[in-house]
C-alpha cells in the first residue's frame, strides 16, 4: 500500500468528514483515487485516534539524554535521577536496545512506538457467548443499535453481556481487532464493509393532488404520537417500475407491507389499501399521512370506503413522514434497488415485516414493534 505522511493522515480524514470523495481528495493530494479508497478501507472507513504518548513512557528528549550520558560514562542511577526516572526503568530501557554500546535514541523511540501500536483485542474476540450472540442478531439483520439496547435489556445484571453499537461496528470494520468475521456486514442496513460519511438526501416530490387535506390540519394527537392509529405511508419502487406499498404505524412503529403486482396507479393503490387495513381493527386505524404522489390522486375515495382520513405532506418534504422514511430504508435491505417488486409474494412481503416488526427500539423501551402494538390489539 502507498504510505501517507502524517500531514496527508489528517488531509484525508478532515476532507471526508466535510464529505469530500476520494477522487476529489486524490487531486488535492496528488494521488489516484484508488489509493485514497484503498487506504480509507484498510481501516474500515473509521478514523483511527490520535495517537499520544503517556508520559509514562519514555520520550525522545529523555532517550537522548540516555545516550549522551552512556557516552559520558555515567551511572544509570546518576542518568536516571537527572531525567526524575527510577534506575530500574533507564536499565530495561538499556537492555531491550542493545545495551550501553550499541544503544541509540532515535533506533529505541521507533521501535517503541512500533511496538506500542500491537493490535488489541476487542471484547467480542474474547467472549464467546456474547460473540455468539451478536452474531445471530446481526444475522436476522438487527442493527448494531438495537442488538446494543438488547443485551442491556436482557443481562440487567451483567456487564460482560454489554457492547456498545460502535464496538460492533468497528470489529465488523476493522477485522485486526477480531471478533466478527467481515461477511457479517451483509446483514448491515447498508451493507457496506465500511463507513462512509453521510452525505446530504435531497428532497422529492412526485406530483400534485387535488384538494389534499394538508399535514398541517392533522390533530396534535397525532404529531406527539400519544394513541396508536396514526399511520405513514408511501411506495418502494423497483425494476421497471414496479413497486409496493409500506405502512407504519407512528405510535408503535409497526409495519405492514403491500403488493401491487398490477402497477402503481391510483385506483391499484386504493384498493391495496382499503384490503390492507381490514387485516387490523378497526380503533388501530385513524389517519394516514401520505407524501403529494398522484398514486393518491384518489384519497377522497379512500376516506368514503374505509372511514380513514388521509394528510398529506408539503411538498418535498420526507422528514414529515420520518416513522416511513426511515422504515423504508431499512427495508431495502430485503428489497434492493432493482428488485423486481411485481415478481414477490405477499409472504415475502410478509416476512420481511415480520423480522421488522420483532426488532427492538430503543424509541419503544426496547419492546419490538409487534409487542407494542399488542398492547391494543383488544
Amino acid at each position: 500500500m502507498v504510505r501517507f505522511s502524517e500531514a496527508e493522515v489528517v488531509e484525508v480524514w478532515e476532507r471526508r468528514q466535510a464529505g469530500e470523495g476520494n477522487r476529489s481528495i486524490g487531486r488535492r493530494l496528488g494521488r489516484s483515487a484508488g489509493s485514497i479508497r484503498a487506504f480509507v478501507e484498510s481501516s474500515g472507513g473509521v478514523r483511527p485516534p490520535l495517537r499520544l504518548r503517556s508520559s509514562r513512557h519514555l520520550s525522545l528528549t529523555e532517550r537522548e539524554e540516555i545516550s549522551r550520558g552512556i557516552a559520558a560514562g555515567e551511572r544509570l542511577a546518576v542518568i536516571a535521577g537527572r531525567l526524575g526516572r527510577a534506575e530500574s526503568t533507564v536499565s530495561r530501557e538499556l537492555a531491550r536496545n542493545g545495551g550501553r554500546v550499541r544503544y541509540r535514541a532515535h533506533r529505541a523511540d521507533r521501535v517503541a512506538w512500533q511496538r506500542a501500536r500491537r493490535p488489541q483485542s476487542s471484547k467480542l474476540a474474547t467472549n464467546e457467548l456474547l460473540r455468539a450472540e451478536v452474531e445471530d442478531k446481526l444475522t436476522v439483520r438487527w442493527s448494531p443499535q438495537q442488538i446494543s439496547g438488547w443485551l442491556k435489556h436482557t443481562y440487567p445484571d451483567d456487564q460482560e453481556m454489554w457492547v456498545s453499537h460502535e464496538t460492533i461496528y468497528l470489529t465488523l470494520f476493522i477485522q485486526a481487532r477480531g471478533g466478527l468475521k467481515r461477511e457479517l456486514t451483509q446483514y448491515l442496513r447498508t451493507r457496506r464493509a465500511n463507513r462512509r460519511p453521510a452525505g446530504n438526501r435531497p428532497p422529492s416530490g412526485k406530483g400534485r393532488i387535488v384538494d389534499p387535506v394538508m399535514i398541517s390540519e392533522r390533530p396534535a394527537e397525532v404529531e406527539d404520537r400519544a394513541v396508536p392509529g396514526h399511520w405513514e405511508g408511501d411506495l418502494i419502487m423497483g425494476k421497471r417500475q414496479t413497486a409496493i406499498g409500506t405502512l407504519v404505524e407512528r405510535w408503535s412503529r409497526y409495519v405492514m407491507l403491500f403488493g401491487l403486482p398490477d402497477g402503481h396507479t391510483a385506483e391499484a393503490v386504493r384498493k391495496a389499501l382499503a384490503e390492507t387495513v381490514q387485516q387490523l381493527p378497526d380503533h388501530l386505524w385513524k389517519s394516514l399521512t401520505w407524501d403529494q404522489g398522484k398514486e393518491m390522486a384518489q384519497h377522497a375515495q379512500f376516506t368514503v370506503d374505509t372511514g380513514i382520513q388521509v394528510y398529506f405532506c408539503d411538498p418535498k418534504s420526507p422528514w414529515q413522514r420520518g416513522s416511513n422514511e426511515n422504515t423504508n430504508g431499512l427495508l431495502r435491505q430485503y428489497f434492493p434497488k432493482g428488485t423486481d417488486m411485481a415478481a414477490l409474494t405477499q409472504a415475502d412481503l410478509d416476512f420481511a415485516a415480520h423480522q421488522l416488526n420483532g426488532r427492538p427500539r430503543q424509541t419503544l423501551g426496547w419492546m419490538t414493534p409487534s409487542e407494542k402494538l399488542a398492547e391494543k390489539m383488544q
